[in-house]
């Protein structure tokens, strides 16, 4: 499967990039074409040394949309719509929401746009055939880096279009111990948004690390 992550520099979509080049053709995309070029360069050192196989390649942000059939959007909330407005290429592509719309304050606190979720919204900015999906909200960062643990989590999937949900739980569950679960239609994406910052306070709370979840 060919995967484009726009915002693939970052800590997320550079560990998922990690985690998913060993068994897809990844595209690391950016604003800057060269960062992107040093994050895949580094996603393949890693692979290399533990001997593991790896596809990935730098590029910008319009080609990562370009090249690929599945496009994750692992940008911050506030980052979502300008970087949106500058790409094109979307139509009938299957896209991907990681994005959580939460702020730091006391606690980690959800914060809906009006559409009730980052994902409706996100909805509002796509081509009306852009099969877009909701999933990889609740991983942490650290964890899709983190290659020598097995990550034993569950990833809710939310969206409209049944084809493409299954391509994206497909994607997931290739991912070794992870396991995509269908949490429902693209409007539930509220739910699982709102997952990300009770975890985080969980784990801040609790003096714990990187708190995932599991349904058993």
């Amino acid at each position: 499967m060919k995967v484009g992550i726009v915002g693939g520099t970052g800590d997320i979509g550079e560990g998922i990039a990690m985690r998913l080049s060993s068994r897809h053709d990844v595209v690391i995309g950016s604003r800057e074409e060269e960062k992107a070029v040093q994050s895949s360069e580094c996603c393949l050192e890693t692979l290399t040394k533990k001997g593991l196989p790896c596809s990935v390649r730098g590029h910008t942000n319009q080609e990562a949309v370009d090249r690929s059939d599945v496009v994750i959007l692992a940008i911050p909330f506030r980052h979502v719509e300008p970087t949106l407005s500058s790409l094109k290429g979307f139509s009938g592509k299957i896209v991907v929401s990681p994005v959580n719309p939460m702020e730091k304050r006391d606690y980690f606190v959800c914060v809906p746009p009006p559409e009730g979720s980052a994902a409706l919204m996100i909805r509002r900015l796509l081509p009306p055939d852009a099969r877009l999906c909701t999933a990889f909200n609740t991983v942490a960062a650290n964890k899709w880096r983190a290659l020598d643990e097995e990550l034993e989590l569950a990833i809710p999937v939310c969206g409209d279009d049944a084809e493409a949900k299954a391509v994206v739980m497909d994607l997931i569950n290739s991912v070794p111990r992870v396991r995509a679960y269908n949490a429902g239609p693209l409007a539930a994406s509220c739910m699982v948004e709102c997952l990300t910052p009770l975890l985080l306070n969980i784990a801040r709370f609790n003096k714990m690390r990187d708190v995932g979840i599991q349904f058993k």
